[in-house]
């Protein structure tokens, strides 16, 4: 079987938008086999999926991972708590991020390396109502811009 370098599988697209990435940190997380081959198949939905803190530990909440459709009868819950793998130095420094600037994890994307699922969770700060009113005026005037510029064929 071919080894994939690196495969995107699926990406949080609104997060840039919703929230102000302080940090990001590249971990591991703990699958069953139906849901590693349904992830393979890009089944999987970010909305309104977190990571939190227990007992010295980061749970992952809220992943909507598709039932894999040729799994047996013993397939996998969608919405189960499943388990990041971090070092206990690297979740000490994000306890102590999140408990004094008040901030949230959430996950960024979900992609292949060297054939190991991996997840890039971000410690964010969420933007307030003014701030995306300056983003969608920001991205608004750099396609009026991009399409003037394409009109005079300046590139």
């Amino acid at each position: 079987m071919k080894k994939v370098e690196n495969m995107l599988i699926a990406n949080n697209k609104k997060i840039k938008f919703h929230y102000q990435i302080v940090k990001t940190i590249e971990c591991g997380i703990i699958l069953l086999g139906s849901e590693i081959k349904s992830l393979k198949n890009k089944h999987v939905n970010f909305s309104d999926s977190y990571a939190t803190l227990k007992n010295g530990e980061i749970f992952l909440i809220g992943l909507n991972i598709e039932p894999f459709n040729f799994a047996t009868h013993e397939n996998h819950d969608r919405n189960r708590i499943r388990k990041l793998l971090l070092h206990k130095k690297e979740i000490n420094k994000i306890t102590k991020i999140l408990v004094q600037q008040r901030l949230t994890l959430i996950p960024i994307k979900i992609y292949l390396k060297k054939n190991f699922i991996k997840i890039l969770i971000g410690i964010v700060k969420g933007k307030f109502l003014n701030d995306k009113r300056q983003a969608i005026k920001k991205r608004d005037a750099n396609i009026a811009t991009s399409r003037i510029l394409k009109n005079y064929n300046y590139k």
